[in-house]
């Protein structure tokens, strides 16, 4: 086989399509709705390169029109989680052999692929599915998730240049990073289709063979993913898909010997969950598991009083209730001065009531539905109490309706105390809360934001005073693990802001970096000594001075 050290192509982040009115990419995304929206399809599981189906079907319904039927999943048990491992398993020792470059190729392609051809189809299920408007689908489900494995690619090569930088005379002492021993758990969010494509393609990237499950409000996309990467040319068994319970994934997994990590982005308290079976089941495995894992967020807008009013504006409302605030970065608490209380008050409240709501498949709505009935149930008993509650007043919204879709409208709480329920709890919906404080309160505000949540993941300062900057990116260091000035807390980009927090909000191994690739090889140094030494007995160790 011929060898070379091969330079990957360099990565930039795909250009965001604006879906004008008039423009191309507009009339293309309209007609893969309307297909999408013309047929009903079966989803299978993928196990091994068997397309799998099963006699329980499970309707997917758009979360903002629950009546109309997209087609159905196969729902699997227990028994596929098995076939599913054995699959990996089988496939494991081809694929972690196979050329890191080839390994490269075929996830270079898949970007190729959603870039170009998929595009509007994996936009359309996105949309669809998990019932994202075009600009909210097109900034995931196209751009993030093409950055995800572009830049991957160029930080697996990255990893793998990374040698010992002395070797000395006569010694060659190298490094290799083996894939982990084993196969690995991917089990993915509805939020976002690229986490849930990056988090089972970045480990196979590495080397590595996955069982992946994604939430089942997601499996409409994640099945358009699947075709990508087959298509793509990933070979049968490296990702497994699976559309089963989390008791039953988690029976089989955390009990098999071969289990060598998890990758999770979900709830704190199901990762914790995990944490605490696998901990449980340590003596059964053949190494200690990887554990990577982004969780929850309660995540904050700091406003200074030398903040611009309009710039402050703006990083709420989009911060707060784009996609819903369904976002792990979304804003859900913000703490604002007295003395600018009354205009924002005013300029957040003509927004939310200027605010479009309704279906993805009508271009001009800004808000459409939550994901599903069981988080719309949720939020609208949170905004109830709100209604009653002495501690609270609903600014703006307050309002809900699920007779055909998910609705609820965003909603803005003003609670009279820092540590009323919604300025603690992650609700994951478009409610905000907010707490007004006395100018002169500012640093002690800070410490407040600092120990209200057990979260750490999203956080912004929006002020002009460069000491208030430096003063709350100091104070609020451990309080999120993305951070940003004079801006909204969401939105970050692969090869710009690696993501993750810490806390309750994960383990902080920034996903769209190097750091998160890491956790995914075992490295195995190695030291080639040409002229051994043939005689144990040291210069020391002869007589005299």
């Amino acid at each position: 086989m011929s060898k070379g050290f091969f330079t990957v192509p360099v990565p930039a982040n795909e250009p965001v399509y604006t879906y004008a009115v008039g423009t191309k990419e507009r009339k293309l995304l309209k007609a893969a709705i309307d297909e999408a929206r013309s047929k009903q399809i079966d989803i299978p599981m993928y196990i091994g390169g068997k397309e799998i189906t099963t006699s329980k079907k499970v309707t997917i319904a758009p979360p903002h029109d629950h009546q109309h039927s997209l087609g159905q999943y196969n729902q699997g048990d227990k028994s596929h989680v098995t076939d599913a491992i054995n699959a990996a398993l089988s496939a494991k020792n081809d694929w972690e052999n196979l050329a890191w470059e080839d390994r490269a190729a075929v996830f270079l392609k898949a970007a190729e692929l959603i870039s170009g051809k998929y595009r509007y189809e994996l936009n359309a299920a996105t949309m669809l599915g998990q019932s994202k408007n075009p600009y909210q689908a097109e900034i995931d489900s196209a751009c993030e998730i093409v950055d995800f494995l572009r830049f991957n690619v160029q930080y697996m090569s990255e990893i793998y240049k990374q040698q010992p930088p002395v070797s000395g005379k006569g010694v060659w002492n190298r490094v290799e990073q083996r894939p982990l021993e084993g196969f690995v758990f991917a089990l993915t969010p509805f939020n976002f289709t690229a986490i849930a494509g990056n988090l089972p393609s970045c480990v196979a990237m590495m080397g590595n063979v996955v069982v992946w499950k994604p939430s089942n409000t997601q499996i409409y996309s994640a099945n358009v993913l699947m075709k990508i990467f087959r298509e793509a040319g990933l070979p049968d068994g490296v990702i497994n898909l699976v559309y089963v319970s989390g008791p039953d994934a988690g029976d089989v997994i955390f009990q098999h010997p071969d289990f060598a990590g998890i990758h999770f982005t979900g709830s704190t308290g199901v990762f914790q969950d995990i944490w605490k079976t696998i901990g449980d089941n340590i003596h059964r495995y053949k190494t200690y598991p990887r554990i990577v894992g982004e969780t929850g967020g309660k995540d904050f807008i700091v406003v200074h009083p030398s903040a611009d009013l309009k710039a402050a504006n703006t990083a709420l409302v989009r911060g707060a209730f784009e996609y819903q605030g369904q976002k792990c970065s979304a804003a859900s608490r913000a703490y604002i001065p007295k003395s600018l209380w009354p205009a924002l008050k005013e300029s957040m409240t003509a927004d939310v009531k200027s605010f479009t709501i309704g279906g993805t498949e009508d271009f001009t709505n800004f808000i459409n539905a939550v994901i599903d009935e069981k988080s719309f149930d949720k939020l609208a008993k949170y905004i109830d109490r709100a209604k009653e509650s002495n501690e609270a007043e609903i600014v703006v919204g307050g309002t809900y309706d699920k007779s055909k879709g998910y609705f609820i409208h965003p909603t803005i709480i003003e609670a009279s105390k820092p540590d009323y329920e919604t300025m603690v709890e992650e609700l994951f919906g478009p409610v905000l809360t907010v707490y007004v404080y006395e100018d002169a309160k500012f640093e002690e505000t800070l410490d407040i934001v600092d120990t209200t949540s057990i979260y750490a993941l999203t956080g912004s300062i929006i002020a002009q005073d460069r000491y208030a900057i430096n003063l709350a990116t100091d104070k609020l260091r451990h309080a999120a693990g993305n951070f940003y000035v004079n801006d909204k807390c969401t939105g970050a980009v692969v090869g710009q802001q690696p993501f993750g927090g810490a806390r309750g909000s994960g383990t902080n191994d920034k996903a769209g970096s190097m750091i998160n690739l890491l956790r995914w090889v075992s490295p195995r140094t190695i030291k080639e000594t040409f002229n051994p030494d043939t005689d144990y007995r040291y210069p020391f160790l002869e007589k005299g001075e």
